[in-house]
């Protein structure tokens, strides 16, 4: 019985040094950046639709705001995120502070915070990276079964996985990192509370 618990246990810490091997070598070849600006697809299937949802949009990430993600079509929307608050049109709420920073964590290439919130399997290859993270956080995974990122020197893709049978899939274009927002996006943020 002693020697099943120490397999156990080094079988247990042997995962959680392999993951977090992987990220810092998926961390060392992603763009590091203050702000990153995108576009994004996404197609969403739900169970009950036959043919999934096409929805494409823009998105900015500024490490010290959050991230503005803004749907163009085909019904236009803004959703804001920090780590602790959401923003829709509809107003503002607090969020848990796994689901914010995930968000952030993938589009501001700081993969080691997604440690703490998820099992983590993957591949870092030549060129190419992908990760599969299966929540540990109760609320998430209340919601999330499972999310797979892939990506380069940036993140390309995202599959959400949902626990009722839904998923999501976002592909990432035209990423860019400027020096500054622009005006519109500082009246974006401006909606969030500090």
């Amino acid at each position: 019985m002693i020697y099943l618990k120490a397999l156990m246990l080094f079988l247990l810490t042997a995962n959680v040094c392999m993951a977090d091997e992987l990220l810092d070598q998926i961390h060392a070849r992603l763009t590091k950046a203050a702000i990153t600006r995108g576009a994004f697809e996404q197609t969403k299937q739900l169970k009950v639709l036959r043919k999934p949802l096409i929805s494409t949009g823009t998105f900015i990430y500024d490490k010290s705001r959050g991230v503005a993600w803004k749907t163009l079509s085909p019904v236009p929307s803004l959703l804001l995120i920090s780590d602790t608050r959401l923003w829709t049109a509809q107003g503002e709420q607090p969020v848990p502070a796994a689901f914010g920073k995930v968000f952030q964590a993938m589009l501001g290439a700081e993969l080691a915070q997604l440690a703490t919130a998820f099992d983590i399997t993957g591949s870092a290859r030549k060129t190419s990276w992908q990760v599969s993270l299966v929540p540990k956080d109760e609320m998430l995974k209340k919601v999330i079964s499972r999310m797979q990122l892939s990506g380069d020197q940036e993140l390309r893709v995202l599959e959400i996985f949902e626990t009722n049978g839904n998923s999501s899939m976002l592909h990432f274009q035209n990423i860019s990192h400027p020096d500054r927002l622009t005006a519109g996006e500082e009246a974006d943020f401006a909606h969030l509370s500090p």
